[in-house]
């Protein structure tokens, strides 16, 4: 069988294009290793997606998926795509597994992947104090001490979830300023648990069977203090998920996928990238979303002219 449209990820982008590719009657194959990605994970509260004053990220995506699951053309498939390649007119996606499936245009839209602090102790602790899900975590640190490291929205929401749940949350930034929205701000100002730590650099984390303690620079004086902390959130940004297109894109040094920005085409002909994973300058879950229904109506030009030329 070969697909008319194959969709890899499940996050705001390629559920989006699944709903549009289903009102274009696409014989659809969305495949993801589980639906949500950063939203679901990291979006603990929602309020700037239009038509939802305040909603958590888990009940958006559930949302979401109720409404790809009422396109009758489209099939999901829980799978991991190891890479993606093309052969005349036909792409083959190929599954961690070894399964290989054909379709005649594809959208990649695996998003992006947290980005590791690359500090000392760091790989050996995830999972015994180290984390880069707060709502996936968050309650296992009820009433210990935190460190969040990143000042920008995604640190800052972080924290302002663990305040439910962790009795002291610490924000070290490496910069001198913290670059978040004005709202997210103020909300930290207003709690007592919370202490911002600005130009500094995590050098160590530290403990036996789980963390005790955290290691960190100051950058101006460059001196080396210790916090004592039970949990250490991750929260410095992400690196697009796109090695499975290596041969049939372009990079940039990020390594998004460069993408035409009306149609999120790739440099192949039928195959286009939406969402977190390409070159464009905005990551929003509402420009994702965009980006995925965007990109379904491109690959349908695609291949309805495809099909005039044969």
């Amino acid at each position: 069988m070969i697909y008319d449209l194959i969709i890899i990820g499940g996050g705001p982008a390629g559920i989006t294009a699944g709903i549009y590719a289903g009102r274009q009657k696409m014989k659809t194959l969305l495949m993801t290793k589980e639906f949500g990605g950063q939203v679901a994970k990291k979006a603990t509260e929602i309020c700037n997606y239009p038509g939802f004053e305040k909603i958590s990220g888990i009940e958006l995506i559930d949302k979401f998926v109720e409404h790809l699951k009422k396109q009758e053309s489209v099939e999901i498939k829980f799978a991991e795509v190891e890479k993606i390649e093309k052969q005349s007119d036909i792409f083959t996606i190929t599954t961690t597994e070894n399964e290989k499936i054909q379709s005649r245009a594809a959208i990649i839209a695996t998003g992006a992947d947290p980005m590791p602090l690359e500090a000392i102790g760091e790989k050996e602790f995830i999972g015994k104090g180290v984390s880069y899900c707060v709502t996936c975590d968050g309650p296992v640190f009820r009433n210990k001490t935190i460190a969040i490291i990143g000042g920008g929205n995604a640190g800052l929401e972080a924290a302002l979830f663990m305040v439910n749940y962790a009795s002291k949350i610490y924000i070290l930034e490496f910069g001198p300023e913290i670059n978040a929205d004005h709202e997210n701000k103020n909300d930290i100002a207003k709690s007592n648990k919370i202490e911002i730590i600005k130009n500094v650099s995590v050098k160590e984390i530290k403990g036996k069977t789980m963390i005790d303690s955290l290691v960190y620079q100051d950058n101006i004086s460059k001196e080396n203090k210790t916090l004592e902390v039970q949990g250490v959130f991750i929260e410095i940004g992400s690196q697009p998920a796109t090695a499975l297109a290596k041969g049939l894109v372009d990079f940039t040094k990020r390594d998004e996928i460069i993408v035409e920005p009306e149609t999120f085409g790739t440099k192949t002909p039928g195959l286009f990238a939406a969402g977190d994973d390409n070159s464009g300058p905005y990551k929003q879950i509402v420009t994702a979303a965009g980006e995925g229904c965007k990109a379904v109506l491109a690959a349908y030009d695609y291949l309805r002219k495809l099909n005039q030329s044969k």
